[in-house]
């Protein structure tokens, strides 16, 4: 007979948890940081994009840093989520940044249509979509250190 899978396995996949932290600490940086700027809460700063540190890029750094760790930093496992942790990275402050670009232009334009304009009544698009390369640097350097943390408390522990 086969062993039972255990459900709560993933709660060792030091990986998955590491980038799961790094993703919890950067949405809970940019939920007080708004909250001390605007002195009101916003749980939507604790799941929207954008924003400083990027969470896309603490996410995908502590994930290919754990790895590193975990498999070995000569491993095809890291090589793989290091070059998707820059592609993450690269469309944070490229692709989706412009993109809120123009959003932010449209938006301006729609504001200034007449109101008998049959799109003066649209919704606003999110302006707020990508990262500066700060942000995204930020992102990195937060990654990095959650996974080299959690590294040291799981060697300290074992």
């Amino acid at each position: 007979m086969a062993p039972s899978p255990d459900p709560f396995s993933f709660s060792r996949n030091y990986p998955l948890i590491s980038a799961l932290l790094a993703f919890a600490i950067a949405q809970s940086i940019k939920f007080f940081t708004f909250w001390y700027r605007e002195k009101r809460w916003d749980l939507r700063q604790l799941v929207g994009s954008g924003g400083m540190p990027s969470s896309h890029s603490a996410t995908v750094t502590a994930l290919a840093t754990a790895i590193g760790f975990h498999d070995g930093f000569e491993s095809s496992l890291f090589a793989t989520a290091m070059i998707f942790a820059c592609v993450v990275m690269y469309d944070a402050f490229g692709v989706r940044l412009h993109a809120g670009k123009q959003a932010e232009v449209l938006n301006q334009i729609v504001y200034e249509l007449p109101s008998e304009h049959p799109l003066a009544d649209t919704r606003p698009l999110r302006e707020l979509l990508g990262h500066t390369p700060t942000q995204v640097v930020a992102g990195a350097v937060l990654g990095c250190a959650t996974a080299l943390i959690a590294y040291q408390i799981i060697k300290a522990t074992n």
